[in-house]
């Protein structure tokens, strides 16, 4: 069988020509379903309906998400149990079957290693490849009308759980990902170009002097879980000069 893993952004506007053209092609796509409030599950679906393929749904294997003391071995285990989960799918319907990955396949995002893994366990003789999405930090830059780098200058790239140990190293251009709980508190001067749910309807913008825009950012944040059920959130950090 055959397995196309498509990044399609933040949904079917951001869905690009070659994206559309493999997802046409898929005899269906699959997801895991987190529960009643999964408004991520209803953007795939949309994505889904607005190219005529059929959505299968597993449950999502329980996941410690309370910063367990081995946060990777817990994230393996949770792999895993998700790599099981979707070969039972594969298996019984065959075909070509698509994973539509938020953002881009390549970052922050563990559908790749799970593909990967039902690959080499052989109970499903798989194919796969992967095609590119718009990621957030890309929309992020769009929306403020910035480059995410100086001139010549690198950006580092983090989850948020890391950013402090990003800026103690030394960092001082740095896109932050996967917020949600953590915050930037003690990074008061730097500057700060901040994103909630980029290209959702429930979309949040902030930019400023950190510790001017904190405030701002707790209640943006809040709009969009108000208005969406869920919040992803994306900024860019700079040191100040």
């Amino acid at each position: 069988m055959r397995v196309r893993i498509l990044g399609i952004g933040m949904g079917p506007q951001h869905v690009t020509g070659e994206v559309a053209e493999a997802l046409r092609d898929c005899d269906y796509a699959v997801a895991v379903d987190k529960g009643a409030d999964d408004g991520l599950l209803a953007l795939r679906r949309a994505v889904c309906d607005a190219f005529g393929v059929p959505l299968a749904t597993v449950a999502d294997p329980e996941r410690d998400r309370d910063d367990p003391a081995d946060y990777p071995a817990a994230v393996a285990d949770w792999h895993e149990a998700r790599v099981a989960a979707f070969e039972r799918v594969l298996g019984e319907r065959g075909g070509t079957a698509a994973f539509l990955v938020w953002g881009d396949p390549s970052l922050y995002d563990s559908t790749l290693r799970i593909v990967r893994r039902i690959a080499e366990r052989g109970h499903v003789e798989t194919d796969y490849d992967v095609l590119p999405g718009i990621s957030a930090p890309q929309v992020l830059a769009a929306r403020h009308r910035i480059v995410l780098h100086g001139v010549g200058r690198p950006v580092h790239v983090t989850p948020a759980r890391r950013l402090r140990e990003a800026v103690d190293a030394g960092q001082d251009n740095i896109v932050v990902v996967l917020g949600g709980r953590h915050g930037f508190e003690g990074l008061e001067d730097w500057s700060l170009w901040w994103g909630a749910n980029l290209g959702a309807d429930s979309e949040e913008l902030v930019a400023g002097r950190v510790g001017d825009v904190l405030p701002e950012i707790a209640a943006a944040r809040r709009r969009a879980r108000e208005k969406a059920g869920w919040m992803m959130d994306t900024a860019l950090l700079r040191r100040p000069q």
